[in-house]
């Protein structure tokens, strides 16, 4: 199974069409067809269908195209860690952050980066715990800024804790609870859950550690804007972090609480593969995450 068949097939069912598959890559039209023809007799199946719009893949040829993805993936990292161990600071590095390390940690930290080694692209996106997880054992992103869990398998992941926050309770300016001072008081209220699953979700760690029963389940989401926007314009009760529920954005649409039980801290912080760590652009980043929030507790 040669890479460049791999590519002709990923071409073809990306562009949706075999001329643009053939101009993209810069070969012909037949050139193209029998690359993806000798796929298609290696592994006696079929990998594209034609219609009267161009091509689709056949459910093959999406198992196919999805692990050749993986696999070019993989030969990028290598060649950029190759590159890296042998002391060259070029390629890319891909960061998953929750929004409080995206608003408190990152601006600074590719401020100093980008300065000290230009050579090196870094990309974030916005993501959860545990989205993060499922992406750094793909190796679909290099670092993951989030809550440190309180226990990963030993061996897997390389941890290091940056800042803490506390999670304040949030809701929308002139809710009837708005002066509540305890979670009791909050009990049968709809929360917004921000976690992936009500299971795992901050609102229920909260309750179950003052000995209260989990509230019930409002809503479930997976970004910081949507947990404002239901909040901002509904009955519902949620977390936020104190540094994003204190922002103008926040405060124009949103009160605290004046909970009086002890709240939930969370200490946020890097989880790296193992096996990454031996890279000097990953240990260097590493290093300005940990001077970006030096300067917070400054």
């Amino acid at each position: 199974m040669k890479l460049t068949s791999l590519q002709a097939l990923g071409a073809a069912i990306e562009e949706g069409s075999l001329r643009k598959a053939a101009d993209r890559l810069g070969v012909s039209q037949p050139a193209l067809s029998k690359l993806v023809r000798e796929l298609e007799l290696e592994l006696s199946t079929t990998l594209l269908t034609r219609t009267s719009k161009g091509v689709l893949a056949t459910p093959q040829g999406k198992v196919l195209h999805g692990h050749s993805q993986a696999v070019e993936r993989e030969l990028k990292a290598a060649r950029s860690a190759i590159a890296q161990i042998g002391g060259s600071m070029v390629g890319d590095i891909r960061i998953a952050a929750v929004p409080l390390a995206v608003l408190l940690l990152i601006p600074e930290t590719l401020r100093t980066f980008s300065k000290a080694y230009p050579d090196i692209r870094l990309s974030v996106t916005e993501e959860l715990y545990m989205t993060q997880l499922q992406k750094l054992r793909n190796k679909e992103v290099d670092i993951a800024l989030c809550g440190i869990p309180d226990s990963l398998a030993p061996g897997e992941f390389e941890m290091e804790p940056l800042v803490t926050t506390r999670m304040v309770v949030v809701m929308r300016k002139g809710h009837p609870l708005a002066k509540s001072t305890s979670l009791q008081e909050l009990a049968d209220a709809k929360w917004v859950y921000t976690h992936t699953a009500p299971e795992t979700g901050y609102a229920k760690t909260l309750f179950e550690t003052h000995g209260l029963k989990a509230p019930p389940v409002g809503a479930i989401v997976n970004s910081t804007l949507t947990l404002l926007s239901l909040i901002a314009t509904g009955e519902y009760v949620g977390l936020l972090p104190h540094q994003i529920a204190i922002l103008p954005l926040a405060k124009q649409y949103v009160d605290t609480a004046p909970i009086k039980d002890q709240v939930l801290d969370i200490t946020v912080g890097v989880i790296v593969r193992t096996d990454s760590m031996v890279l000097p652009p990953i240990r260097n980043l590493l290093t300005h995450l940990h001077r970006a929030a030096n300067q917070l507790k400054q």
